[in-house]
């Protein structure tokens, strides 16, 4: 007749022991690891304060104390580069952080205490022994008491009480007042045989655990693609030279607010964009298709633009002409632009300024006068609650908001906004190639001309930048209010 499974191991342990109890008299026996003592949600909370919480807080807090003030800012490239990329910037010291408390999570308050990877006289070189065989002894309880009648069915009473025993003696080991490494190296040697051949079937397989890794991982991809960061690839040239053809960037979701998968929800929303935004969003006229342009104008605003050049409320937004540009066999002119904090990239088929003029009657007929200058007038556009209208930065060849419904305008709905441009971590030349000179290019910080054009454009760029007007002088002016109807 077969025993029960639960009095077995204490027989076995009263004979191996001899019936004596090796601990001094009135000293309470130390919990046997491998889960048993009802520790492993105090494992769990202690990897969760400690590898979670903890290193999420240092990230936030370093990421603040290095971000620059608003008023100022920083020349310091460190406090430049985690102030216009919060979020990589935070996941990079996140990792670090938790690598770090990893590393010396024995060493961590409470550690000891809970059975966080074995004891304090445990030997360094054993401690992952240790944590294998609690590891170990957690699996093998835990295929005793979820299959506890497929046990008692399947194996002798010979064979169960071989695998007790084997546990039995193994939890004394790990447990023992006075550690002993070559008792322990033993026991979980005869553990590991035991629990392997009598309990191998009910184990996790290598393909089940492997299976388990990569759908926490997908998971956890998922989870950050929905809410964080996605990755996006630039697939035409309107916005050359900012984003070449190729390249493959980071999207911030987080700045105005993550969507709700599968809805027009967010989360946290933080809008409209700022002006010289880049941001990706949905096409308004084919949700299935993502765009990448720059935000030009925020609700309120009136656009125009003449010859390509925008004119916000009347205003027209300044730029440096830096030199002429070739790419794929076509020449243009090359302008960073000023809009509020921000100088950026813009290229023109040929120079917009012309003909200068103080009214349209000192242009040609069929131009138009704005801001001192005569040309091609598109708009104006009157820009609606939550939308913004974006221009594209190669402005003489991009679909942008000035074009669409069939040229009379359109602005991005904020619910078609997917997230703002961080930086270009992978870019690919016309040959296939790697574009080296592309890596890590930060899309919202300082415009950085492509590898062909730098020796001969350096010059101009750097006295654009140079001679940049103060952000006072490259602020559009105020929506002129709209008059408000009298009251019969």
């Amino acid at each position: 007749m077969r025993g029960s499974a639960s009095s077995e191991p204490r027989a076995s342990a009263a004979k191996a022991t001899g019936g004596a109890d090796p601990r001094p008299a009135g000293s309470s026996p130390p919990p046997p690891p491998g889960g048993r003592d009802g520790r492993a949600p105090l494992r769990f909370l202690f990897h969760l304060v400690w590898i979670g919480i903890v290193p999420f807080a240092l990230a936030v807090l370093n990421v603040w104390l290095l971000t620059p003030p608003a008023q100022g800012g920083s020349s310091q490239p460190l406090r430049v580069f985690v102030g216009e990329q919060q979020i990589p910037a935070g996941i990079v010291l996140f990792t670090i952080f938790a690598m770090i408390l990893w590393r010396f999570r024995h060493e961590l308050p409470f550690a000891s205490a809970i059975g966080v990877g074995g004891r304090r006289d445990i030997p360094p070189k054993a401690r992952a022994r240790f944590e294998d065989a609690a590891a170990l002894l957690e699996e093998a309880h835990r295929i005793l008491r979820g299959r506890k009648r497929d046990v008692e069915r399947e194996l002798t009473s010979g064979e169960r009480e071989q695998v007790m025993q084997a546990i039995a003696a193994l939890e004394r080991a790990m447990s023992a007042e006075t550690f002993d490494a070559d008792e322990f190296d033993a026991a979980h040697s005869r553990a590991d045989r035991a629990v392997g051949e009598h309990l191998g079937r009910w184990r996790k397989g290598e393909m089940r655990e492997y299976a388990e890794s990569i759908g926490i991982a997908v998971a956890v991809a998922l989870l950050l693609r929905a809410f964080v960061v996605e990755a996006f690839k630039i697939p035409s040239g309107s916005m050359i030279p900012t984003l070449m053809v190729g390249d493959h960037i980071f999207v911030n979701k987080f700045t105005y607010g993550p969507l709700i998968p599968w809805t027009d929800q967010r989360l946290f929303p933080r809008l409209p964009p700022s002006r010289g935004d880049v941001m990706v969003f949905k096409f308004p006229e084919n949700k299935e298709q993502d765009f990448i342009k720059r935000t030009i104008a925020i609700p309120g605003d009136t656009l125009e633009a003449i010859n390509g050049r925008p004119v916000i409320n009347g205003w027209l937004v300044p730029h440096c002409h830096v030199g002429p540009y070739h790419y794929e066999g076509r020449q243009a002119e090359l302008f960073v632009e000023y809009l509020g904090d921000k100088s950026y990239f813009t290229l023109y088929e040929k120079n917009p300024d012309g003909m200068m003029c103080v009214e349209s009657d000192d242009c040609t007929p069929g131009s138009s006068c704005r801001g001192g200058i005569c040309g091609d007038l598109q708009g104006p556009f009157k820009v609606a609650a939550e939308e913004a209208w974006v221009m594209g930065d190669n402005r003489n060849n991009s679909h942008d908001s000035r074009s669409w419904r069939g040229g009379l305008g359109a602005g991005v709905p904020f619910d078609h906004i997917k997230g703002r441009a961080m930086f270009v971590w992978m870019s690919f030349g016309p040959g296939g190639g790697i574009a080296q000179d592309r890596l890590f290019v930060n899309v919202m910080g300082r415009p950085k001309l492509p590898g062909a054009h730098e020796a001969t454009l350096h010059d101009g760029l750097e006295k654009c930048l140079r001679e940049r007007p103060p952000v006072s002088e490259t602020t559009p002016p105020p929506a002129p209010a709209r008059p408000q109807s009298k009251r019969r």
